[in-house]
């Protein structure tokens, strides 16, 4: 891009301070577009990332509704000095136009989280949650989804595109499989992740016709005592070792019941490691509708990974296959969609 540009960005999340996925990919994109030589600046309630490469505008939020407080907040602040206002929530009462250009990107719909999330006072939040969403398709110069599907629940959107994967980190390794079948998790043991009946699948179908198949869970809510028979809890990992625990695993398996995306999803794909997933809306788009992974319902979910492990030609068409797809979501490939996006809306407002 000739000019660089000054870009504001929104999102209650950052890896430095919580486990969701969204924060995860403000952090990738505002460090890329950092990278272009774009000015970036993070508004968030969380502490700033060690060593990120952009700037950063702590709102420390306390008490309960924090989230919907913090909208409140963004509000007060002062974005006029910014050419992009970059929105991943909490933006539904910037009515009033605070920068040249205003993008929203919807990491997946809240009405259905709604439909899957466990307890009523749950889905009391998530239907509310939902309705900021509505509001903020109307208040957003372009709305941006995350997939397709999400289109369904949003009243206004202008382009679908994909979360990204940092491709030069998720890489395939030469030689780097552990010596024995390992099924590897990223996610919570509860909630719509799963992680808790995927370890009763392993226990049940995979182990016993599997011995020696070891599932490795990349969690930090794991219940004490759950290591042991074949299975490793290895808690929170840094970047690099998440990575190389890609490259050594045999199978990827996250069955959520619900995904608006599914970025581990992508980065075992780029990292040539075969995926069984349950088909959440997040899993079938990022596999192209199960082209390019094994979509499984939970009661299936033991034995589509034990027919996945004992059979290595059909692994190696999968990792071929999600190599292939994982390209679409290349972290290089988002930020020049957003660059477009940005460079666009600025036009359409002049």
């Amino acid at each position: 891009m000739a000019d660089p540009l000054k870009i504001a960005m929104i999102s209650y999340y950052l890896p430095s301070g919580s486990k969701i996925g969204v924060g995860f990919q403000v952090h990738e994109l505002a460090t890329e577009l950092s990278r272009r030589g774009h000015t970036v600046d993070v508004f968030s309630d969380c502490p700033p990332v060690e060593g990120a490469r952009y700037g950063h505008r702590h709102l420390r939020m306390s008490g309960s509704l924090r989230s919907f407080r913090f909208a409140t907040r963004v509000r007060r602040q002062d974005f006029s000095g910014y050419d992009v206002l970059h929105a991943h929530g909490d933006d539904y009462w910037l009515w009033r136009r605070r920068t040249r250009a205003h993008l929203r990107t919807v990491h997946g719909s809240c009405f259905e989280e709604a439909k899957h999330i466990h307890g009523a006072k749950e889905k009391l939040r998530m239907a509310l949650l939902g309705m900021t969403e509505v509001l903020a398709s109307v208040v957003a110069d372009r709305v941006v989804v995350v997939s397709p599907q999400t289109r369904r629940w949003v009243a206004r959107s202008h382009a679908v595109v994909p979360n990204g994967v940092d491709t030069e980190r998720f890489v395939p390794g030469t030689g780097q499989r552990a010596d024995h079948p390992v099924i590897l998790f990223v996610g919570t043991w509860h909630g719509r992740k799963r992680g808790r009946d995927l370890v009763e699948q392993f226990r049940t179908v995979v182990r016993p016709a599997v011995p020696d198949a070891e599932l490795w869970m990349v969690s930090r809510d794991v219940p004490a005592g759950v290591d042991g028979a074949g299975i490793r809890v290895l808690g929170r990992l840094s970047d690099a070792e998440l990575a190389d625990a890609y490259r050594r695993a045999w199978v990827f398996c996250l069955p959520s019941s619900y995904e608006g995306f599914g970025i581990p999803y992508a980065e075992a794909m780029a990292s040539g490691l075969p995926v069984v997933a349950t088909p959440n809306v997040g899993a079938r788009y990022v596999s192209d509708q199960g082209r390019a992974a094994v979509l499984a319902d939970l009661p299936e979910l033991g034995t589509a990974l034990t027919a996945v492990l004992t059979d290595p030609d059909r692994r190696a068409r999968l990792t071929a296959a999600g190599l292939e797809r994982s390209r679409t979501f290349a972290l290089t490939a988002v930020a020049d969609a957003y660059e477009r996006l940005y460079l666009d809306t600025l036009e359409t407002r002049r």
